[in-house]
């Protein structure tokens, strides 16, 4: 389940992704199977290969990209990954504090 997310947020996402940037989102989530994560960020892009190579320099597979219907292909990013890949991308508006349900 998703939530903590505005719409002109998700709009600006896709709108770099619509450009074949690779664009990136975070957000509160709450997922069962993730009892551990609190947040997620997607990593997207409409380019797959332009995707691929980025995800290939962060550890991740090309097999791991959701191909959402709507044409929004990205990468989850959750957990200790998440943070050092936003880390690494200099993405520390990604990052919150821990006490406020962050990474």
């Amino acid at each position: 389940m998703a939530f903590g997310i505005k719409k002109k947020d998700v709009q600006e996402w896709k709108r770099k992704i619509d450009r074949g940037e690779i664009a990136f989102l975070t957000h509160y989530w709450l997922d069962e199977r993730f009892p551990d994560c609190k947040t997620v960020t997607k990593a997207g892009c409409n380019d797959i290969e332009k995707l691929a190579e980025w995800g290939k320099k962060h550890g991740l597979r090309k097999e791991w990209i959701h191909q959402r219907p709507d044409g929004y292909p990205h990468f989850d990013l959750l957990g200790e990954k998440q943070r050092e890949i936003l880390l690494a991308e200099g993405l520390y508006e990604h990052i919150w504090e821990k006490k406020n349900g962050g990474l």
